[in-house]
């Protein structure tokens, strides 16, 4: 069973950085690409980013290109997001799917970021 478990999020300032993770099980997660999506309240999922299964390529939504870095360390199972130059439009709750997943409803808990001064 694939178990995606993300972590990291929490109250920050505009300007400010956090790095999230996730945690994968259940499938080997050196053979899939995986993402990131996000979902602000009230609104609809919002893809982020995406890495190939060896890490060499990575794509971004324009309105975190700059911002954000997508990465994976395939010997730990385990995926990243770096934000950084955070802005309150980046509050939301961020998910990590397997890219042939991503416009799916994900099924983990997710890790809130929470932009405010």
């Amino acid at each position: 069973e694939v178990q995606l478990v993300e972590s990291g999020g929490g109250l920050v300032q505009p300007g400010g950085s956090l790095r999230l993770s996730c945690a994968a099980s259940g499938f080997t997660f050196s053979n899939w690409g995986m993402s990131w999506v996000r979902q602000a309240p009230g609104k609809g999922l919002e893809w982020v980013a995406r890495i190939s299964p060896s890490g060499t390529g990575t794509y971004y939504a324009n309105s975190v290109k700059g911002r954000f870095t997508i990465s994976r360390d395939n010997a730990k199972n385990t995926l990243y997001l770096q934000l950084n130059s955070l802005k309150t439009e980046d509050t939301a709750m961020y998910y990590c799917l397997q890219s042939e997943h991503e416009a799916s409803t994900p099924k983990s808990q997710g890790t809130q970021v929470t932009v405010s001064s």
